[in-house]
């Protein structure tokens, strides 16, 4: 195994340990070990409550996901491709960006109840600014020599977004996915924390209710665990499938 792979494992061993070492000493409840926190992830797994709570809660991720990166990068491409409407609506942009998360949750559930679609309505607002805002940098980013060149072949708009923009715009396609599963995950949990009945959010909750900090650690532990897993089976891959036409750095 090289250095490359063995690092990030002596870098997660690194951390357990310190977090072994910490609540040792502190010898409290708020701060339960590694063992702790592994006897009510394995007790959760035994019962299914942890395997419902997180699928609920992926659930709701994969759909306010879809529907931020969809209209986002549309959004996106737009204003940078449009001079005219970017003067229009990047004001409207910098209110939705500055609009704190918790306002946008709390006036969903107020104007369309406790329901699923007011919860992941609200998570997807909350992110669509910010793939606005990437895919629209990008889009100003693109080289306008192909597009140019591409006009002078007179291929089909479709062919242009398709094997002119497109390809430029992959990398920001991928920071947007990257950046949005970091935030939307993060932002689904305070959904279900204040409306919801089940899911990730409302089990942190129902924990922090009765004090137990070992339960909230290993929801929190079981959760973040399968985001990363995510990000290295299906982001990472696919990112670099569609980019496999730049050139490869070398390494330092």
């Amino acid at each position: 195994m090289g250095w490359r792979r063995l690092a990030p494992i002596l870098s997660l061993a690194l951390l357990v340990g310190l977090w072994a070492v910490a609540a040792e000493l502190a010898a409290s409840r708020s701060l339960p070990g590694p063992a702790a926190v592994l006897s009510v992830l394995v007790r959760e797994a035994a019962d299914g409550a942890l395997f419902h709570h997180l699928g609920i809660t992926l659930a709701r991720m994969a759909a306010a996901f879809i529907i931020a990166m969809s209209i986002g990068s549309a959004l996106g491409i737009l204003l940078g491709r449009s001079a005219t409407a970017d003067r229009l609506f990047g004001l409207w942009l910098t209110v939705f960006l500055n609009i704190p998360a918790l306002v946008v949750i709390v006036l969903a559930y107020v104007w369309f109840g406790l329901t699923e679609a007011a919860a992941v309505g609200a998570v997807a607002v909350n992110k669509i600014p910010n793939v606005v805002v990437v895919l629209r940098e990008g889009t100003r980013a693109i080289d306008e020599q192909y597009v140019e060149m591409a006009r002078t072949f007179r291929m089909a708009r479709s062919d242009v977004l398709r094997h002119v923009l497109l390809p430029q715009l992959t990398p920001y396609f991928a920071a947007a996915a990257r950046s949005g599963l970091a935030l939307i995950w993060k932002i689904v949990l305070v959904v279900e924390l204040l409306g919801r009945s089940d899911g990730v959010g409302f089990q942190i909750h129902l924990y922090f209710q009765m004090f137990d900090v070992a339960g909230i650690l290993a929801y929190t532990v079981a959760f973040v665990a399968v985001v990363q897993l995510l990000e290295l089976c299906v982001l990472q891959p696919v990112e670099q499938r569609l980019t496999r036409w730049r050139p490869v750095r070398a390494e330092a």
